[in-house]
């Protein structure tokens, strides 16, 4: 599990991220609205954990401006700031949760981790579609313009992986950390040839192509001829 953690006390973040990755939570630390708002762009986390009162702004318009650009991280608020209003106000611009300080630690790590299975719990139906490309998740099925696509356990967590991240780039390193697990030498060819094999599925029958990879990076699966269009439009 990989969370971004908002907060402009070194102490206090020195405390959270040791205590967090005691617990095998890994945490990406960020002191201020512009850090925090960088490195939610630009890595896909289970969840956010954010300050109110920050040097350059605050935790609700640094989530407002998340939200409005179409990241729905789970986001729990981590304030000494008690009032209702704050609260309220912290809900009403997506936030999921919202801890007083003074906390236990062990109350913070299991309000993120119900967070986290919150995020990738599977309601009945549940569907990804990215143009004709479909993975029902509760039938564990995958199909593109109706035609099934013959996947293994592993091959088909890949591809929800980059269909949940759609749009957004996707790293070796966290293909390695959210589809192999803890453990895995990233540096191997795995995940090229299980890659290889999704465009063979995914891709090679279509003229539209859904997974790019990007050099020096990693990959990212998206609809570049709809997206293309789209910008056209506007």
């Amino acid at each position: 599990m990989l969370v971004l953690y908002v907060e402009d006390d070194p102490v206090a973040r020195e405390f959270i991220q040791r205590g967090l990755e005691k617990a095998g939570i890994k945490v990406d630390l960020a002191p201020d609205v512009a850090t925090g708002i960088e490195l939610a762009h630009s890595r896909v986390y289970d969840v956010l954990i954010l300050d109110v009162m920050l040097p350059d702004g605050d935790g609700f318009s640094l989530l407002r401006d998340l939200r409005f650009a179409g990241i729905q991280t789970p986001a729990l608020y981590l304030s000494a700031r008690t009032a209702v209003a704050d609260k309220v106000r912290g809900l009403e611009v997506g936030g999921d949760d919202y801890l007083p300080k003074p906390f236990a630690l062990a109350e913070l790590i299991a309000r993120i981790q119900a967070l986290a299975r919150r995020r990738w719990e599977v309601p009945a139906g549940e569907k990804i579609h990215v143009a004709d490309l479909e993975l029902d998740l509760a039938a564990r099925r995958a199909t593109r313009a109706g035609k099934p696509i013959d996947l293994s356990p592993r091959q088909f967590a890949l591809l929800e992986y980059l269909m949940r991240n759609r749009g957004h780039a996707v790293s070796r390193s966290m293909l390695t950390e959210n589809v192999w697990g803890h453990g895995f030498e990233s540096r191997s060819n795995a995940i090229d040839v299980q890659i290889n094999y999704l465009r063979q599925r995914v891709d090679r029958d279509f003229d539209t192509k859904l997974i790019h990879t990007l050099k020096g990076f990693g990959y990212i699966l998206e609809d570049r001829n709809s997206a293309e269009g789209s910008s056209q439009e506007a």
